[in-house]
């Protein structure tokens, strides 16, 4: 998690981002999520229940179910069964 938060601040450090997509875990098990930003690559389990705000400045977000979702970075979203959900 830690690592994820150093990422996100420092992406919106470096690009001015003011907002970003929140993706909230609704399945009973932690979510595992690869993340892709430009160049950089991050893994993250996101706990069930959790929420956390990723790609200020738009990612792609591969899910538990091995979809690849595409986000701009002003989403709102649940993983449900695996899946993205967008609210």
């Amino acid at each position: 998690m830690k690592t994820l938060t150093a990422a996100v601040l420092l992406c919106a450090v470096i690009g001015g981002a003011a907002h970003a997509a929140t993706v909230t875990n609704r399945d009973g098990d932690t979510a595992m999520l690869v993340i892709v930003e430009g160049q950089s690559r991050i893994d993250v389990a996101l706990a069930s229940g959790a929420t956390e705000t990723i790609c200020p400045m738009g990612c792609f977000v591969t899910l538990p179910s091995g979809d690849r979702i595409g986000l701009q970075g002003d989403e709102t979203v649940e993983i449900v069964n695996g899946s993205f959900v967008f609210k």
